[in-house]
């Protein structure tokens, strides 16, 4: 589901969520590139326009916006976290090849957990891992 940025510059008020411009500029990089970016890619990019941004404050940032749920922390590898704008359930797919994740549905509602019983669940994730289509024809 894609949000209008003007939707998301709301929502961050309705939260009572200080809008500084370089944290509105993260959310806007979120929003226009949903690529699953990591830290370093958001700050690399951002840094070429806002020569004042530092690591930290992307860092700040992300977990402010976690924590508000207008951001979706995803780890598909131990060591590597990535940001996901879309918050509604979906799956990933990592390509083992050219590193790219893919979004897709899922009804992950309907996973259910033998032995859990009597347990709270926080979250759920479904996360795959193979070659993308693009990746597996340029191996032909």
């Amino acid at each position: 589901m894609n949000t209008s940025f003007e939707n998301l510059k709301q929502e961050l008020k309705e939260k009572n969520i200080n809008l500084s411009y370089q944290r509105l500029k993260v959310l806007e990089y979120l929003n226009n590139n949903r690529c699953h970016p990591t830290v370093d890619k958001i700050y690399t990019d951002l840094h070429k326009e806002l020569s004042t941004l530092s690591k930290t404050t992307v860092y700040n940032t992300l977990r402010v916006l976690a924590e508000s749920g207008m951001v979706r922390v995803i780890t598909i590898e131990d060591n590597e976290t990535r940001y996901d704008i879309n918050v509604e359930n979906h799956g990933h797919f990592k390509c083992d090849s050219c590193g790219e994740i893919y979004d897709f549905s899922v009804n992950i509602d309907s996973l259910i957990g033998e032995g859990l019983d009597g347990f709270m669940i926080n979250s759920k994730n479904v996360y795959f891992n193979g070659i993308c289509p693009n990746c597996l024809s340029n191996k032909n």
